[in-house]
Order: C-alpha cells, then structure tokens, then sequence
C-alpha cells in the first residue's frame, strides 16, 4: 500500500483542506449582487409557483435556470432566513470535487494532484466561484466531471446526460461544449454520437422550455444587456474599451488604471507554460487542448461582444492558468525552489489580494447596500408598492418591493422603454409607471427633469458610502478606508397626489 506523500488518498484530503480554507471567506459576506436576483426568482417560484420576480409575471430574470431550482431546493430545505450559508457551502464544495476532476485528468502523483487542488482554489477567482454565489460551482463541477466521466471513462450516460444539465445552466456554454467536440474529433478522429444526441437534446430543452414557458429563445436577461450596452464602437472606441477592462481576461486581478503589466506577464507565462507541456507527448495534451483552447475562445468571443462583467471570465482564467501551475509542479531539478518561489511571489500575493477585496467589497455590499435594502423594508410595508433602481440584487430582495431596473433585467417595460427612446427612458418610465421609490446614484432634482421630480418625489434618505467606513477592529476600518466599496444613493418617495 502506498504511504507518504503518494498516498492515494491525499487528493481527497487536499479537497477538504481546500474547502475548509475557502470557507474562511464567508466571513466577508461577499456575495454577488446577481446571486441575489436568482434567489429571489427562486423565492417567487415558492410563493408564487411562476419563474419570475415581480409575484406573477413570468420572466427569465436569471441567467442560469438549473441553479434557480438548486437555490429552490436549498430555500425549501433550509427556509428563506437560513439557506444561503449552506449552499455557498454547496457551491464550494462542487467547485473544489471538479478542481479534482481536474488533477485526474492532467497529472498521476497524488501529491501533485493534493497540490495543483490546493493551488487551484485559492486563485481568485476559485474563491470568488466558491463563495459569491454564482451558479459557477456547479458549471465547473459539470464540465469537469464531463471531462472525467464522460471523455476520459467513456460513460455513454455521462456524454448525453452531462451536456444536457451544463446547457441548462448556462446557455453560453455551448462555447466549452462546441471546443470540446472538435478537439475530440481532431484527437479520436471519430465522431461520439451520444455526445451529440446530449448536445442537442441540452439546446432543444432550453430553447423549448423558454418558448413554452417564456415565449422566447433566448433568456430576456441575455435580450436587455445586449439592447442596454450594445453600441457601435470605432477602433479607437474598441482599444480604449480593451485596454478599462483587459485585466478581467487573463490577469485574475484588475489593478487601478488602464494598463497592467501584471496581466501580460501572466499572460505570455501561460502561453510558455503550455508550449511547454504540448511538445510532451502524452495523454493529458488532449484534455490541456480541450481546456486552453476554451478560455481562449470564451473570452475573445466574449471580449467582442463587449462583456465587461467579470464574472464570465473566472472559469476562463482558471482553465487558463492551468499549464502554470502543472509547469510549477513537474520541475525536476529543484522543484522546491521553484513551487517555494512560485508560493512566495505569486500565491500569497493574489491570496492577500482576494483577502483585502473579499473584506472590503462584502463591507460595501452587505454592510451598505444590504442596509438600504432592510431600511425599505421596515418603512415600507406594503410589498405590493414598487421601486425604480439600478442594480436589482441586494435592495430588491432585503427590501421585498416589486422592482423595476434600469437595464431591464426583471422587467420587461423597460426594454420598450428604451427601444422607444434610448435617451429619455429613465424619465419616460417614471412618468408611465409612477413607482412610489426612486433609487439614483445622483441627485434627481438637479436633472433636466428636475422639476417634475420636484414636483412629484421628495428626497426620503441619503446613502453615502463614506458612512460606512469605520469599525471596532482598527484593521477592518484600514482595509475599508483603503478600499472603499459601493456607491452612493439618493432615495426618493413619491409626494401623495
């Protein structure tokens, strides 16, 4: 039996380890505000039995429909005031099992394998799937055991079922599912038709479920950003908009400014890295290809469509960073040195990094927004009232009110709005619908509408950022003041007629 550090066990350890570390995090109460909008679609499913988010109205306001019945499941077994702890839990738990789908793939000594799931999950953005919120976990957990189950064991159930779920998660996985048919085909030089029949029974099923169930292909959040963000850019416009948000895409951190050296030296590591393992002639080269190849196409496909939200780019930069780590861990000739420096200048710098924005930013959302939510939710009783604001995570669900956001999210009038006049739609919309709460990040009053706000709202209560920048531990205040996170809000109520 094997002993030591090649205990064949050690992978299994190294997921617990990984988890228990991870869960740390939870303590910063950094969740995603997006999460917050799938949750409460699966909290209208319970009380209203609709897919929705204003009480009956249908409407696909989360990007994922599997997750939605994952957080259902989790609301209906745990309630409404406790679920949340155990499915970041959940979600940490399926993230770190496919990091060791993963290492079963790509690498044979168990201790590398114990290493490469441990330096893996504490990237940040392992940490960020694991504890925002997001339906990421699940998705990495998906695609991972795909690889595993379905390409590397053959499970014929795997290659149908897998895709199926995957697709239902998200529909932009098509791009991981679509990557990773050609290179099997390149490789196996055969076609796995079950692999297809799952591929296409998965987009059949999503696309019919939001027809009949919607009354539309394609989810309406996916309809409102392209409608609220798509513009023409000209070339100066395009290297302007890659140069803001390029630190998104392969550097794991977004430095201030608009250039980072930090992520093109990342970058051209990776890129060395993988050169360097493919000229090896082994059988991992097809899963590296499978891997690589979709984070380049994710992000680039993503990129053009001028996707700035970061989170479509963590399982990318993870998949990416792949080749590094496994470079790192097979060194021959002072293989310590090499993993203690790679530690040393790289791990704890960007864990450190994670620790200080997790900190900071969960003060910004769960400590600020949350409470403009809870503040509402006191003051106004009567859930029925509705509320005009932008984003519609946090405020709508601690508040409970019917919301209207501005992009369109969970409110289709809004599109019409803006497809009508792009320009006008914020004053058009107050006008049409008259919602008793307005949440802006400006002053209302001091617009060229300024005189209908005047004449119909009354500022209720300011938010300021700055507000909620102290605390008791002088170390937490530090990290506040040196990062400080959220906006500041006006809100307004509407004068009785």
């Amino acid at each position: 039996m094997m002993t030591g550090i090649n205990h064949p066990k050690l992978p299994f350890f190294a997921v617990l380890f990984t988890v228990l570390i991870k869960l740390l995090f939870l303590l910063t109460h950094y969740i995603q505000e997006d999460a917050f909008i799938t949750w409460r679609v699966a909290q209208n499913l319970m009380d209203y039995g609709v897919i929705g988010f204003n009480g009956a109205t249908k409407i696909s306001a989360s990007t994922t429909h599997l997750y939605v019945f994952v957080s259902y499941l989790f609301n209906l077994i745990f309630g409404k005031e406790h679920f949340i702890e155990p499915l970041l839990i959940f979600n940490s738990v399926l993230f770190t099992v496919g990091t060791l789908f993963l290492s079963h793939l790509i690498l044979k000594n168990p201790f590398h394998k114990a290493l490469f799931i441990f330096l893996i999950g504490i990237l940040p953005p392992s940490i960020k799937i694991s504890i925002l919120g997001m339906e990421y976990g699940l998705l990495f957990f998906l695609e991972m055991a795909l690889l595993y189950y379905g390409f590397q064991k053959g499970r014929k159930w795997v290659l149908i079922l897998f895709p199926v779920l995957i697709i239902m998660t998200r529909i932009d996985t098509l791009i991981f599912l679509g990557v990773v048919f050609l290179v099997d085909i390149f490789y196996s030089k055969k076609i796995r038709w079950s692999y297809i029949l799952g591929g296409g029974i998965g987009l059949a099923s999503v696309m019919a479920f939001n027809w009949f169930y919607f009354g539309e292909f394609v989810n309406n959040t996916i309809i409102a950003k392209k409608l609220m963000y798509g513009s023409d850019y000209t070339l100066a416009q395009n290297i302007d908009y890659f140069l803001m948000n390029y630190g998104n895409f392969w550097g794991m951190l977004k430095l201030p400014g608009n250039f980072n050296p930090f992520t093109i030296l990342i970058l051209i590591f990776e890129l060395l890295c993988f050169i360097y393992l493919i000229r090896q002639p082994k059988k991992r080269n097809y899963f590296l290809w499978m891997i690589f190849l979709f984070g380049w196409a994710k992000q680039l496909i993503f990129i053009s469509q001028k996707s700035l939200f970061d989170w479509y780019y963590w399982v990318p930069q993870i998949l990416l960073f792949v080749p590094a780590v496994i470079f790192i861990l097979e060194q021959k000739t002072r293989k310590y040195l090499w993993l203690g420096l790679f530690v040393l200048f790289y791990m704890i710098p960007m864990l450190a990094f994670q620790t200080v924005h997790s900190i900071a930013t969960g003060n910004g959302e769960w400590n600020y927004r949350r409470t403009i939510g809870l503040f509402l939710n006191r003051y106004e009783k009567d859930k029925n009232q509705w509320i005009l604001l932008e984003p519609a995570g946090y405020v709508p669900y601690f508040s409970g009110l019917k919301t209207i956001d501005e992009v369109g999210l969970v409110d289709k009038d809004v599109q019409n709005e803006i497809r009508k006049d792009k320009q006008n739609y914020w004053i058009n919309t107050v006008k049409k619908r008259k919602p008793k709460y307005l949440l802006s990040y400006d002053n209302l009053f001091d617009r060229k509408d300024g005189a209908y706000y005047r004449m119909h709202y009354r500022l209720l209560k300011e938010f300021r950022v700055k507000d909620h920048l102290k605390s008791s531990n002088p170390l937490l205040e530090k990290i506040y003041i040196l990062k400080p996170s959220g906006t500041d809000y006006n809100l307004y109520v509407k004068i009785r007629d």
